[in-house]
């Protein structure tokens, strides 16, 4: 992997690969030799996931990513997504691991966890394809259901789209 920059520029190119939502994230982790894991029991239903070095598990990048395996499809989408992101734009700050709710109590600047939000977002949902859904599909909640994301993520992905056209008020639930 080359520069954020760069990182971020190839994750937006394979992601030009789908037709149809939703984006298989395992999938895209793993195609930049990112390990993902589901933890099925242990941990605080609090934590989300993490990212960390893992060299000795043979990934090819030496980062894997865990998910909490008790929260919902939605969730645990998302938090995969969101610790891609970190992958992407902050893996100089990952050490032996970024607990996603832990950062917020570490003093960790809140400016990467919404850098993350916000490309974990792009990741889940797509400009290109949430363009054509819109042109197919006024709700929300169907919308969200198509991508396999949470109401609330939709919403916001909607509020923050570069793409002018697209607002909430053109939707109902």
């Amino acid at each position: 992997m080359g520069t954020p920059a760069e990182d971020k520029e190839e994750i937006l190119q394979l992601l030009d690969q789908y037709e149809e939502p939703p984006i298989n994230v395992v999938k895209l982790a793993k195609t930049l030799g990112v390990e993902v894991y589901k933890i099925t029991s242990g941990w605080d239903k609090r934590i989300s996931g993490l990212i960390e070095k893992n060299d000795e598990d043979g990934g090819a990048s030496g980062y894997a990513i865990y998910s909490n395996g008790e929260h919902s499809i939605g969730r645990r989408r998302f938090t995969i997504a969101h610790e891609l992101a970190h992958y992407v734009l902050h893996r100089n700050l990952i050490g032996d691991g970024i607990v996603e709710d832990a950062l917020y109590r570490s003093g960790l600047a809140s400016v990467l966890e919404t850098e993350a939000n916000k490309f974990a977002a792009e990741i889940l949902i797509p400009n290109r394809l949430l363009r054509k859904a819109v042109e197919r599909e006024r709700s929300i909640t169907k919308l969200a259901e198509m991508f396999k994301v949470s109401s609330e993520a939709m919403t916001i992905r909607l509020l923050n789209s570069r793409e002018a056209a697209i607002t909430t008020r053109r939707f109902a639930s």
